[in-house]
C-alpha cells in the first residue's frame, strides 16, 4: 500500500479488494440474456462461485437488470438500437425483449438475490447511468467494484470505464464475464488493460482473495 497526503493507494488485488470497501456487481445475468450466450451453464457456475465467496466475505452485492420499455415509451435512440440488435428494417418490427414482469427479464434462479442485496434496473449499458448505484456505493464508502456477468463487449466495458471516471477501481473477473461476440470481448479486455482503468483477475484468484480477507462488517 502506497501512502501520500493522508491517502492510502492500493496496488495489489488484495489491497484493492478490502471487503469493507469493495462491492460485487452481477451484471445482467437474466434469463433472456443467458439464452443468447454460449456456454451459459459454465459461466453461471463461475459467477455463482464468485457470488458465494463474496457473500462469505460479507462483500456488498448488487444485481443489474436490463429493462426494455414498451414501444409506446421508446424514443428514437431505443428504436434505432433495437432495430440494429434485432436485425429488422422497420421500427414496427421491433419487439421489446426485456419488458418488466416477463420471464426473460428475471435474474436466473441459480443467482437469486438475497434480501440484503440490491437489485436495480437500467435502460443503458453503463450500470451507473440513470441508476442509484453510484449513490449507494459512495454512501457505503466503497472504492472498488468487482464485475461479473454479461456481456463484456456490450455493458461491462462501459460500466468499467464509467466507474473509473467516477473514481472507483474496476475489477473484472474475466472468466466470469460472458460475451455475445468473443472477438469483440477480447478487444474490450485488451483496451481496458491498455488504459489501465481496471484490474483483471479470474474466478479462482478472486475467491482466494476473499477467503484470505475476513470481514468484520455485520449483516
Amino acid at each position: 500500500m502506497k501512502r501520500i497526503n493522508g491517502l492510502s493507494i492500493p496496488q495489489t488485488l488484495e489491497e484493492v479488494c478490502n471487503p469493507q470497501q469493495t462491492a460485487l456487481l452481477i451484471y445482467d445475468m437474466q434469463v433472456g440474456i443467458l439464452s443468447q450466450i454460449k456456454n451459459a451453464d459454465e459461466l453461471t457456475q463461475r459467477v455463482l462461485k464468485v457470488l458465494t465467496a463474496a457473500r462469505n466475505a460479507r462483500v456488498r452485492v448488487f444485481f443489474s437488470r436490463h429493462l426494455s420499455l414498451p414501444k409506446e415509451l421508446m424514443g428514437m435512440f431505443q428504436f434505432r438500437m433495437a432495430m440494429t440488435w434485432q436485425h429488422v428494417d422497420s421500427p414496427d418490427e421491433v419487439k421489446p425483449w426485456f419488458l418488466r414482469d416477463t420471464p426473460g427479464f428475471e435474474i436466473i434462479p441459480d443467482l437469486s438475490p438475497l434480501p440484503s442485496e440490491g437489485v436495480f434496473d437500467k435502460l443503458t449499458m453503463s450500470a451507473f447511468e440513470g441508476t442509484w448505484l453510484d449513490f449507494a456505493l459512495r454512501d457505503c464508502g466503497i472504492n472498488a467494484l468487482i464485475v461479473v456477468g454479461v456481456a463484456t463487449e456490450i455493458g461491462i466495458e462501459p460500466t468499467a470505464r464509467h466507474g473509473a471516471d467516477l473514481g472507483y477501481v474496476p475489477v473484472i473477473v474475466t472468466d466470469a464475464c460472458g460475451a455475445g461476440n468473443e472477438e469483440a470481448a477480447k478487444r474490450s479486455i485488451e483496451s481496458l488493460k491498455f488504459t489501465g482503468d481496471a484490474l483483471m483477475t479470474d474466478t479462482e484468484t478472486i475467491c482466494q482473495v476473499f477467503r484470505k480477507q475476513p470481514s468484520t462488517r455485520s449483516m
